[in-house]
């Protein structure tokens, strides 16, 4: 009855899919390569949107950021940080935000990813606002830059099925840009508490706010880098605190950026769109209420920043559903480009559900599988009505050994709370995806720190975690340093996680202009038998960011010497001789768990350890000078293992 339409085939990527019913989904196709003019601009299109005498369940619009090659004339095609809305037109001429982004500094010979062709895709749920997206509408593109350099283009689908809630009505609040900062006309003054009245049958009402700071003056540079909050208030009564922040640009998913796409900002980050507020209001149909902002007090100097508000208020009936998990998306596997910070992905799949129920969810059956094979697991947890969940999967062999870049990853709700899903029309999901690299048994490992920029050490370093566990890391390290580790590593999958605590990579353009350079840093991994430099997805020369990623699989080496070499089960010590500390490596076991023991030369034992791990620290700074013997002893099969370690400090 049931089968497979590619959601977002033409509008997103052709490896985001869902499940539905044949012909439920309807396509509306609003501005194509629009070019977002060289001012400040609004370029508007007239849509026919369904009549509203269906249902529908998912309600999507889908805005594709892209760029142009800037010709000779304008001469001033910068591309910066610009705020690109998306307004609905109602017919009463009032205008509702459907979506709000900033563009990334995307000078074509900085953006890493794809250059002068890249294209950024945003995808807005606006389920909520079914009562006002019908019949004939007009959508309009609101461009704040100076300069040129973007396109866009807009997409609706409009999913059949049942909603988790109906809206009973929306309704504009504020709207505009609001100086912030000024201490004889404060902010306050110019938002202003709202009268209100919830319609009848509304069974709660929540309140929608987009807001974003911009301009700097000169106090505190507010109100683009100045960490300030707002309050909501419901009949002069606070009902919640909200800072006005996003700590994660680091973190950015299309990077790198020429611009300062690194630092975090009013609640938004180049290159993302901006997300949604969400306050409830606790208020039932048929009240009359006060709705009101009040910002943090603050007076600032020179010319001051402002926030750009976007407010409305929903109301919503009763859930349609009793018991339903919603598989929303797949974060990996995934070749889609806003997960691309957590791909190409190996061992444990990661997708994200939400509630839409009335029903509290305590456990999920999945199954899922790659190119076609499919395994089962119960998640057990607690999803409040509404609330999102992203669950991590065991791992499935099939994604360790799948190659190439056109594998398929498959997942399904088959059970919630041990029952049948009410709702089977959103409990599947496709991606299509890359397969992670493979990488030898045995890897060099160089990190070469950059200066200290106000710290006393490093603020990078790297771990490598197998299982959730980790089994290798190089932290606390100096400044101005360089390090290299051999890592040996048994079959398996694996990450190597970048960190930099600064968020500003090891080799960021802007440290030419700091008062201290601290120069460039870098990282690489090559093949400890023949020093082929392995690539590292997301690296970009030291540009990126808080850090990366990369995901990747071991196996036992295919080539006859090798395979001769890895049957030839063994131990080895490095650094050999050793001073304070030590690595135990093993070789040729598919599988370590068993006991370590250290015995001096006159054969007494002054060491023991359990060993589960390919690679296994030892503490060798008690232990004397001279020559030991190191005997692993295998728990299951008593399968013994020797070694000699020098000690010499």
């Amino acid at each position: 009855m049931n089968k497979f339409v590619y959601l977002f085939l033409l509008a997103i990527l052709p490896s985001f899919v869902t499940m539905a019913a044949p012909g439920d989904t309807t396509w509306i196709q609003g501005q194509t390569d629009a070019w977002l003019g060289t001012s400040p601009t609004n370029t508007d299109s007239t849509l026919q949107f369904p009549d509203g005498t269906k249902s529908y369940r998912k309600i999507y619009m889908i805005f594709t950021l892209g760029k142009y090659a800037c010709p000779g004339s304008p001469q001033w095609c910068s591309d910066w940080d610009y705020t690109v809305q998306n307004f609905l037109m109602t017919p009463n001429g009032d205008t509702l935000e459907l979506g709000r982004l900033i563009t990334p500094y995307a000078n074509s010979t900085r953006m890493g990813q794809e250059g002068s062709n890249w294209k950024g895709y945003y995808v807005y749920d606006v389920t909520d606002m079914y009562t006002v997206l019908k019949n004939t509408g007009t959508v309009r593109i609101h461009f704040s830059g100076w300069s040129g350099g973007f396109t866009g283009t807009i997409r609706f689908a409009f999913i059949e099925g049942v909603p988790a809630r109906n809206v009973i009505g929306v309704e504009r609040l504020w709207k505009g840009s609001f100086t912030y900062g000024d201490g004889a006309n404060p902010i306050d003054n110019k938002l202003t508490a709202i009268n209100k009245t919830a319609p009848s049958g509304a069974i709660s009402t929540e309140m929608k706010l987009n807001i974003t700071g911009h301009g700097g003056d000169a106090t505190e540079n507010c109100a683009e880098f100045c960490k300030k909050y707002y309050q909501v208030k419901v009949n002069g009564s606070m009902t919640e605190q909200k800072d006005i922040w996003r700590d994660n640009c680091g973190f950015n998913n299309y990077y790198p950026q020429n611009g300062t796409w690194v630092f975090n900002r009013a609640n938004w980050c180049p290159g993302d769109l901006v997300h949604t507020n969400v306050h409830n209001l606790n208020v039932a149909g048929g009240n009359t209420y006060d709705v009101d902002l009040d910002f943090e007090a603050y007076t600032g100097s020179g010319n001051l920043g402002s926030y750009s508000i976007e407010g409305a208020v929903y109301y919503y009936g009763g859930f349609n559903k009793q018991l339903d998990a919603s598989l929303d998306d797949i974060i990996a596997p995934t070749n889609q480009e806003m997960h691309f910070r957590e791909n190409p992905r190996t061992a444990n799949p990661v997708v994200k559900v939400t509630n839409t129920g009335a029903t509290a969810i305590s456990s999920i059956e999945f199954t899922y599988g790659v190119n076609g094979s499919a395994s089962t697991y119960t998640w057990q947890g607690a999803i409040a009505p509404l609330a999102q969940a992203e669950i991590t999967l065991p791992e499935i062999w099939e994604l360790r050994v799948a190659a190439g870049n056109a594998n398929t990853f498959t997942c399904q709700v088959t059970k919630v709370n041990g029952q049948n899903d009410g709702d089977i029309t959103n409990d599947k999901l496709s991606t299509t995806f890359a397969a992670a690299p493979q990488w030898p048994t045995s890897v060099f490992i160089t990190l070469k720190t950059n200066g200290s920029v106000g710290t006393n050490g490093s603020e990078t370093s790297w771990k490598i975690y197998h299982n959730g566990g980790l089994v290798k890391e190089r932290a606390g390290n100096s400044a101005s340093s360089t390090y290299v580790d051999t890592v040996k590593l048994g079959p398996g999958a694996y990450m190597l996680e970048v960190i930099d605590e600064g968020c500003d990579g090891v080799n960021w353009w802007l440290y030419q202009s700091y008062p201290q350079n601290p120069g460039p840093g870098s990282i690489n991994v090559k093949r400890s038998d023949n020093g082929a430099t392995l690539n590292l997805a997301g690296y970009y020369a030291g540009d990126f960011g808080c850090g990366f990623k990369q995901y990747f699989n071991v196996n036992w080496p295919t080539a006859v010497t090798e395979v001769e070499a890895a049957a030839m089960m063994a131990i080895s010590v490095h650094p050999n001789p050793a001073a304070n500390n030590a690595t135990l490596s093993f070789e040729g076991l598919a599988d370590v768990n068993g006991n370590v023991v250290i015995v001096d030369a006159v054969g007494r034992t002054v060491a023991t350890q359990k060993a589960n791990a390919a690679m296994v620290d030892i503490n060798t700074a008690e232990l004397a000078n001279g020559v030991y013997s190191v005997i692993y002893t295998e728990n299951r099969s008593g399968l013994k293992l020797q070694t000699r370690m020098v000690v010499a400090k």
